[in-house]
């Protein structure tokens, strides 16, 4: 059996023996919106749970857009040309309309890049910023937010504050720590001071057995997020779902919650898929522009646990083409010695940036082994990681069937994290590893 996973921007086939008792795990079929265009538009006059876009726009002097980074794989130019039009219409002049974008810690998004994401027509007519978390000219201090569960001291970028119209755009999605993406996320930790972000993805919350893909019920990091965009504000979101071929499957503009969570009900009947629990699990992260480092690599191992047995094989294939990430999560990949060591060192000392991410990655460590195929990472350098580097998929299913015996079972996720698996027994919950 020959499956093509999603891999870079080209993909990759993988053959199967046919001997392997094999399942493979998909998007439920739901079709898509023949015209996601007029769909779009036709939100911002019908919202969900409020008003339309133009009657929030009249009066206002200046907007604030908010849209994700080229880490998610939102239609950016569908989305925004009609909002802008919209906004200018109601009378929001150009020059006062800011479009930002939801970085994170992430790197910034420029040039060539940039105009991918938004359109030459935006990219050079619009006034466009990344937000940088660690800029802290470029952030109010709004004080200690709290939550249920905790607080936490928080700043965001000052244009979005300072903008009479607040607006979030972005991609609905299973998210491995937030339960879903969109909405609230693309303010808290998207626009976010460093601080923060830091405070977000603190060893306690990220090792709640709660923080996992699909689930919002006292979700710690749901549940700051949520905190912070209600404190700041958030008037407007349009908000997308995507099928495999990345096409549109439904749109969700309106109000921050009553939109989202009329998103979130599309998002399950997509993407949370009944399994059994196998053996072996071969898994991708989706593809460009989502496999470009190790760092989001990591959501894809997280997103397959639940679909592997205690002791199995995970299988990961994705291009890295730009390798591990960021200088200290490249850092800490470099100098692991044993998760053990890590989790330890991580719980009783500050929180270093993007340590979160190597956190979930040894909660998968502690109940799988994972082998990486990829182009992008020297097989060294993924051993120094904890993994085990594998030149095709092919052969780490040969390895892994030599582990785990002839009649070890075998779970293929072409599609990676957008997939949520259900197993047919009670899901695991990742313990909090302290």
């Amino acid at each position: 059996m020959t499956v093509h996973l999603a891999y870079g921007r080209n993909g990759l086939d993988v053959e199967i023996p046919d001997q392997i008792d094999t399942q493979v795990l998909r998007f439920n079929d739901l079709p898509e919106i023949e015209n996601p265009a007029r769909a779009i538009e036709y939100s911002f006059q019908n919202p969900i749970g409020g008003a339309p876009l133009e009657e929030l726009a009249r009066g206002k002097n200046s907007a604030c857009i908010v849209i994700c980074d080229v880490t998610r794989p939102v239609p950016n130019p569908q989305i925004l040309l009609p909002m802008l039009a919209t906004l200018e219409r109601a009378g929001v002049m150009r020059a006062q309309i800011t479009i930002l974008i939801a970085t994170g810690l992430h790197r910034p998004n420029e040039g060539d890049e940039l105009e991918e994401m938004i359109g030459a027509h935006v990219k050079n007519n619009y006034r466009v910023l990344n937000h940088d978390a660690r800029d802290s000219s470029t952030h109010t201090d709004l004080g200690e937010i709290a939550f249920e569960g905790g607080s936490a001291r928080v700043a965001l970028n000052s244009s979005y504050l300072e903008a009479d119209l607040k607006i979030a755009t972005g991609l609905l999605e299973p998210h491995f720590m937030a339960g879903y993406s969109g909405g609230r996320k693309l303010i808290c930790p998207g626009i976010a001071s460093a601080e923060t972000i830091a405070q977000f993805h603190s060893p306690r919350m990220i090792g709640d057995a709660r923080s996992f893909a699909g689930n919002l019920e006292r979700n710690p990091v749901h549940a700051m997020s949520r905190a912070v965009a209600g404190q700041v504000g958030v008037d407007f979101i349009c908000n997308v779902t995507l099928n495999e071929a990345r096409r549109v499957t439904g749109v969700f503009s309106g109000d921050l919650d009553a939109a989202h969570q009329a998103g979130i009900a599309l998002v399950d009947r997509q993407s949370k898929v009944a399994c059994r629990k196998a053996d072996i699990v071969v898994t991708t992260c989706a593809g460009y522009p989502l496999d470009t480092t190790l760092y989001q690599v990591v959501k894809g191992m997280v997103c397959a646990l639940p679909a592997a047995k205690k002791g199995g094989t995970i299988i990961i294939a994705a291009e890295m083409s730009q390798g591990l990430g960021g200088e200290e999560f490249s850092h800490m990949c470099r100098t692991l010695s044993t998760r053990s060591e890590f989790i330890e060192r991580i719980f009783s000392s500050p929180v270093t940036f993007d340590q979160w991410q190597l956190q979930k990655m040894m909660q998968v460590l502690e109940e799988c082994e994972i082998v990486v195929v990829t182009d992008g990472i020297a097989p060294q350098t993924l051993r120094d990681a904890l993994l085990v580097p594998c030149p095709t998929v092919e052969l780490a299913i040969e390895n892994a069937r030599h582990k785990h015996g002839n009649r070890a079972t075998l779970t293929v996720i072409p599609e990676g994290p957008y997939v949520t698996p259900m197993p047919e027994e009670t899901p695991r919950r990742m313990a909090q590893a302290a």
